[in-house]
């Protein structure tokens, strides 16, 4: 059985000195919109969607739930957070037999997206930029990337 798992970055957030809460710009709302179009050519389908809790990420979810209709819905997940061990969503993921979406944060997608493909952390995957999703597959010796999506509107 392949099962895959989507890590998102967030979209563009407005600074702390405009907004503290730092939601979604304009710019990154519509960046959004267009990975989620992108993401639907390429027919993604997810159980659920998973987020950090952090506006930033919850919106970008709810946006990308508008376009792929998990059947699970939107929810907050512990340990999504920017600074958080990425050995604990590892195990999660690990777990799981159905597709699953993870809405997060740098350096913190940065970080389990190397270690579930590399097996560390520490190790460099690319840029992973505002709005960019990763799609990566469980194979028998670990995890893999398929593909990498970002808006073109950039």
């Amino acid at each position: 059985m392949v099962v895959r798992c989507y890590l998102v970055r967030h979209g563009d957030a407005l600074s702390a000195h405009v907004d503290p809460q730092r939601p979604l710009s304009a710019r990154g709302c519509a960046e959004v919109a267009e990975l989620a179009q992108l993401a639907l050519s390429r027919d993604v389908q997810v159980a659920e969607l998973r987020h950090s809790g952090i506006l930033r990420a919850q919106e970008t979810a709810e946006i990308l739930a508008g376009y792929l209709k998990p059947p699970g819905g939107v929810h907050p997940s512990a340990g999504l957070m920017p600074e958080d061990d990425p050995a604990i969503a590892k195990a999660e993921l690990e777990a799981v037999d159905q597709p699953i979406l993870l809405v997060g944060h740098i350096p913190y997608m940065s970080r389990l997206a190397a270690l579930l493909v590399k097996g560390d952390a520490a190790q460099s995957i690319g840029e992973f930029s505002p709005a960019t999703m990763l799609c990566c597959t469980k194979i028998s010796a670990g995890w893999q990337i398929d593909w990498r999506i970002a808006p073109i509107s950039r």
